[in-house]
């Protein structure tokens, strides 16, 4: 079981980044013209939560790389021994499963909306439609199963704190958002909020 899950791990992060983060965002670009990728180095709320959340993505694909090529460092992360279980590591394969094939269908159904981050410069649709119709953040969501998932088959202290601070970011960057998108759509957004709940 080891054996496969460091082979498992990194394709799985190399399909979540690649195809989740930069081949919707080429995909979008391309149709648009528009750099999908919003998060900058200014000194908002906004781009400070960006950077840290990029800190944590690095982090998570640190952990993968130290389980899966250099295992005899792995107890530099602090193992949580009473977490290994080959329950909840198969609920962890599971739940990763489901985030990759959830994001990506919130992107497709996101389509030329598709974003990184807040942007206040180009026009695009207020997607209401598919995911987007049972969960106002379904992508948001899709990275915290994610995140759950990969503390739950590498459970460690390392893992457990950038698991934290990804989901405190994820529900600031949310709420940055949503205050947003009050603004750029109005009563539109406001009806939308009415109906369907911020995570599902």
């Amino acid at each position: 079981m080891i054996t496969l899950l460091k082979i498992f791990l990194p394709i799985y992060f190399l399909l979540f980044f690649g195809l989740a983060m930069f081949w919707r965002s080429y995909i979008a670009w391309k149709r648009t013209g528009i750099n999908p990728y919003k998060l900058g180095n200014s000194d908002t709320v906004h781009d400070f939560v960006g950077k840290l959340f990029r800190l944590t993505l690095i982090a998570t694909a640190l952990i993968v790389f130290v389980f899966s090529f250099m295992d005899q460092n792995y107890e530099w992360l602090s193992p949580i021994v009473w977490m290994n279980s080959s329950a909840l590591m198969i609920l962890g394969i599971a739940l990763l499963v489901l985030a990759l094939t959830w994001v990506l269908v919130a992107q497709i159904q996101m389509g030329d909306s598709w974003r990184i981050g807040i942007d206040e410069e180009s026009k695009s649709t207020l997607v209401q439609h598919g995911l987007f119709s049972v969960s106002r953040n379904p992508i948001f969501l899709g990275m915290l199963v994610m995140l759950i998932g990969l503390l739950l088959i590498l459970p460690t202290a390392v893992t457990l704190t950038v698991t934290v601070l990804g989901v405190v970011l994820i529900h600031v960057q949310v709420r940055l958002e949503e205050a947003f998108l009050t603004e750029k759509y109005g009563e539109d957004y406001c009806k939308y909020k009415m109906s369907v709940r911020r995570w599902i």
